[in-house]
């Protein structure tokens, strides 16, 4: 245990691996959500554009009072919570119904009214996206209290990115296999197998998302003093005047636009630009997940050598954006897979440190106002994740309107295979561009000041 670890306990790698899990079947559904919805809502189900992107703006909208409200009341204490734990409860009571909600989104009525459709989309993903913050909300805020120290983290998030990778391979690879152009049914087969995948590994997850007691009694101890009975809205107000915090959640929209864009372009730009089948899409999400598998040992030794979080994080964002900005012209196969595979490479950086960035924001908050707020902050945290989804959809409806995309043709106008090359490439990079930038001026957690974060930490008991 090396110096910074020093005053936290470590935890097994199986119960790492366990509670990891989670971060597969999240990476799944929510991957396949992204991956597949609009071009399923819009290509296959015949949803206008307009809907469909409208649908996701409410989804996201919803989402705004959603995520911070359940991470606001879940970070309270309850009868069960000195038994049962703090964030366990609720990832059990929720994880079924969730995995529910997410194969109702694929299975629409089969009716010809775009409004009757329109509401399916809206009510399912709503239910969808609250019961998946109940889960969420409490998954990722036991990440920040459960692993504290420095190499601990590091580990445990090697172990989320490589188990998590494995839910972003089958949420890219599943389809392609599952999926037949044209056959609604389909999409729903695709649906069942990740119901019964996520069913699986919610079993093997139970042992790793169960609180420390310790870290509970030490919590409800706080909590008995008085200092944590603070209305919702001072709570909100507080967060989002922490800087670090604000930074953050900036950076991380716009990586998410970023992934977002492009995989949800994927299905299009192979469709209509390469005017290829199936297996080129296979072939391109293989090479990007291979690429981000074999950079994680990367990203760690380069990370372990800098001792800066920040740096690695902002290496792998320009990697991301000069990888992601020559789709916006390439039609060669040859060069778009080579480029396909170093876009992965930059995600694998940005998987690793994502979760080690975020938990020095929360021991800044847990020294400045002397309170565990894991909640609140991944429920807002979540929220920017759903506005992603929003600024996804709004762009490709805007593009596609722009540019004369015509719906459930099997082939496009040279103006609208510019708009497929447009958020496919050139918008996902100036995204990405503009969040390294303000991340790299603003974001001002050095090494030195973590450590001492940590020190304090252990200082006032929490």
């Amino acid at each position: 245990m090396n110096e910074n670890d020093i005053g936290f306990n470590a935890h097994s790698k199986k119960i790492m691996a366990s509670y990891s899990m989670g971060n597969l079947v999240f990476h799944l559904v929510d991957g396949i959500i992204v991956f597949v919805l609009f071009f399923f809502y819009e290509s296959e189900v015949g949803l206008s554009s307009w809907l469909t992107a409208l649908g996701l703006v409410i989804y996201a909208i919803w989402d705004a009072f959603n995520d911070p409200l359940v991470g606001y009341l879940t970070d309270r204490p309850f009868k069960f919570t000195k038994k049962r734990g703090r964030r366990y409860p609720w990832i059990m009571l929720a994880y079924i119904p969730w995995i529910i909600s997410f194969l109702l989104i694929f299975t629409p009525p089969n009716v010809d009214n775009q409004w009757t459709i329109f509401g399916w989309l809206v009510g399912t993903l709503c239910l969808y996206d609250f019961l998946e913050s109940v889960v969420t909300v409490n998954l990722n805020s036991l990440f920040p209290d459960k692993f504290r120290g420095r190499s601990e983290r590091l580990t445990a998030s090697a172990f989320t990115v490589y188990i998590g990778f494995i839910g972003v391979v089958l949420a890219f690879l599943l389809p392609p296999i599952l999926i037949v152009y044209g056959n609604i049914g389909t999409y729903a087969l695709l649906a069942w197998v990740c119901v019964l995948i996520s069913f699986i590994c919610g079993i093997f997850m139970i042992p790793g998302v169960k609180d420390d007691k310790d870290k509970v009694e030490r919590y409800l101890a706080k909590y008995d003093e008085g200092r944590q009975r603070e209305s919702f809205f001072k709570v909100l107000k507080q967060t989002l005047k922490q800087k670090s915090f604000v930074i953050f959640l900036i950076m991380y929209i716009l990586y998410l636009s970023l992934t977002h864009l492009m995989t949800g372009s994927l299905l299009y730009f192979v469709s209509y630009v390469l005017k290829a089948e199936t297996t080129t899409l296979l072939i391109m999400t293989l090479l990007l997940l291979i690429g981000g598998l074999i950079s994680i040992p990367f990203w760690l030794k380069l990370n372990h050598k800098l001792g800066d979080n920040r740096k690695t994080m902002i290496i792998a964002g320009i990697m991301m954006a000069c990888s992601a900005l020559p789709f916006a012209i390439l039609e060669n196969l040859t060069f778009i897979l080579i480029t396909i595979f170093l876009f992965g490479f930059g995600v694998g950086g940005y998987w690793v440190m994502i979760e080690p960035v975020f938990s020095q924001v929360i021991d800044e908050s847990v020294v400045k106002y002397e309170q565990r707020r894991e909640g609140i902050y991944n429920g807002i945290r979540i929220f920017f994740s759903r506005a992603a989804v929003a600024i996804q959809a709004i762009t490709l409806a805007i593009v596609h309107e722009l540019t004369g995309f015509a719906q459930g043709s099997e082939t496009q106008t040279p103006l609208a295979l510019i708009g497929i090359h447009i958020h496919m490439g050139l918008i996902p990079a100036m995204f990405m561009a503009t969040g390294i930038l303000v991340f790299w001026k603003f974001f001002d957690i050095t090494p030195e000041k973590a450590k001492q974060y940590k020190e304090k930490i252990i200082e006032i008991g929490l």
